[in-house]
């Protein structure tokens, strides 16, 4: 890839921004100082935009193999180096679902040849694989998934024995999807009498309920204080659950670490009115004061990692009645755009946007020279104009499914460059045609 020289940088890392020049050797952040020149080096000048490292989001469901009408690695890994995004963890529930060595493997092959971020995969565990689980090297993916509610592909492991097997058996992060499942069907019972399969989109919040949600994090997160595993709770959706997670000590720290999505930062139960299903997620998008006391907690280090949980489906699936519309929906060319109007709004600053979104995912799950702007890590960044207003709509929407659930939104920041492994991969709604991604790898 040889050489590249970034002038006029304002890099924001760390917890400081600072005015320098980057120097790309190959896959590699070579030089970091003010006014570094290299006579054989392409240039490419940021005029002082915002330059961060690229982020790495721990949770998106990229539907390959099986089900690629909605999405493939290809389509949804394009759409995420245009929102910044230079490293993903895919989720378990394809078809078939990743729930061996082997299936494992099979996706990294597909990645590796039509991916555009750099990837890995995490591995499903269920009520009978235990077996399977135990032979898992330990850097061969980002960690174990559970799903401890039922979801897309149904991978509930409801078998209390089991988890609690899994927990004492496996060095890797498991991540968890908490939903108490006999608390939705019971909430489910009483809304289908009244309303038959048609019900009102706005009830899912309470089907799928906080005290569904409390219930299972806080049993998940009782189990992994008996038994010592690592534990890390997706999509955290209400304030109440915020209460279980801790801000006394550093992330390297914490055995127990959570995240929050973006679109329970975004919207609340109000949105129902005008955006249907098409905001229908598991968990369920819930009440503003749910939606402040995650910011809250996000803001103050009780929430570790902001990600997306992005989970496509066609419009034609999400236009069903409620029991036949599919949760979940597209967010990553999105994500980095809505979290930097909250920095516009001023709730949020840049490092801490960078700190949640690029620093903690590869703290938390020991991921190799990346997630920094630092000497000698991989050169995975992203530029930034916060001053170039743009609306969301048909014509710029990346996706497979080619719908959003921001369509029709204003943002006011552009996205204009995204370096993978020091690779100009996306330059002002361009992209390159050589794909440069790689397999994630991890210290353990």
């Amino acid at each position: 890839m040889g050489t590249t020289l970034v002038k006029n940088a304002r890099i924001v890392n760390e917890g400081i921004q600072q005015e320098c020049d980057i120097l790309i050797k190959d896959k590699l952040i070579h030089k970091i100082e003010r006014d570094i020149s290299e006579k054989e080096a392409r240039i490419i000048d940021l005029e002082g935009k915002v330059l961060m490292p690229g982020i790495i989001d721990d949770q998106v469901h990229f539907r390959e193999p099986g089900l690629t009408h909605k999405a493939d690695i290809a389509t949804e890994s394009k759409a995420a180096i245009a929102g910044g995004i230079t490293s993903f963890m895919e989720q378990p529930n394809t078809q078939p679902q990743t729930t061996t060595i082997e299936k494992l493997e099979e996706k990294f092959s597909i990645a590796q040849k039509t991916s555009y971020a750099n990837y890995s995969f995490l591995f499903g565990g269920t009520n009978d694989n235990l077996e399977e689980l135990k032979k898992l090297d330990k850097k061969a993916c980002s960690g174990v998934k559970l799903f401890l509610g039922s979801s897309t592909g149904n991978m509930l492991v409801d078998d209390e024995e089991v988890l609690e097997k899994i927990f004492r058996n496996t060095e890797l992060v498991i991540s968890v999807h908490c939903e108490d499942e006999f608390t939705i069907r019971e909430n489910l019972a009483i809304y289908m009498d009244k309303y038959g399969n048609d019900i009102p989109v706005e009830y899912h919040p309470l089907i799928r309920s906080e005290e569904a949600c409390y219930l299972s994090s806080s049993k998940a997160i009782a189990l992994a204080k008996k038994t010592g595993a690592r534990l890390h709770v997706f999509h955290v959706s209400t304030g109440k659950e915020t209460e279980l997670f801790r801000n006394d000590i550093p992330l390297s720290q914490k055995k127990i670490t959570s995240e929050v999505c973006i679109h329970h930062l975004w919207f609340s139960d109000q949105d129902y009115k005008s955006k249907g299903t098409l905001i229908k997620w598991n968990p369920a998008v819930k009440k503003a004061s749910d939606r402040e006391q995650l910011w809250k907690a996000l803001l103050d280090d009780r929430i570790d990692v902001v990600a997306t949980d992005h989970a496509p489906h066609l419009l034609s699936e999400k236009n069903n009645v409620y029991t036949d519309a599919p949760s979940g929906g597209p967010l990553v060319q999105h994500a980095l755009p809505a979290m930097l109007e909250n920095y516009h709004s001023g709730r949020i600053s840049l490092e801490q946007i960078v700190e949640k979104m690029c620093h903690n995912p590869a703290i938390l799950f020991d991921i190799e020279r990346r997630g920094f702007i630092r000497e000698g890590f991989f050169a995975d960044m992203v530029a930034i104009n916060t001053n170039a207003p743009w609306q969301v709509d048909q014509g710029n929407i990346l996706y497979k499914c080619k719908w959003s659930p921001f369509e029709g939104q204003q943002f006011k920041s552009a996205i204009t460059h995204t370096f993978v492994n020091g690779h100009l991969a996306y330059e002002n709604g361009t992209f390159s045609e050589l794909k440069c991604a790689e397999r994630l790898t991890f210290i353990r």
